[in-house]
């Protein structure tokens, strides 16, 4: 039942942003779940945060490659 539920969490946030907004959420949202679920049965609770961190990474990265700047550490320029 709770994977049913993080699922559609999953399916209705990536139907609201739009294919172009979905950037990082979906990673973030599956990484997000499945650690609130063992964190403490908060699957959706997670998947809407980690949702969230991944748009906000994924607009970071963005932002560094129209500057030209340095990406982080660990990650190559494409």
């Amino acid at each position: 039942m709770k994977v049913r539920t993080l699922l559609l969490a999953v399916a209705v946030l990536t139907l609201a942003a739009g294919a172009a907004d979905a950037k990082g959420c979906l990673k973030g949202a599956v990484v997000g779940g499945v650690a609130g679920h063992y964190a403490g049965h908060h699957g959706v609770v997670g998947a809407i945060a980690g949702c969230a961190y991944g748009r906000h990474r994924a607009n970071e990265q963005e932002k560094r490659q129209t500057q030209g700047g340095q990406p982080p550490a660990g990650q190559e320029k494409l």
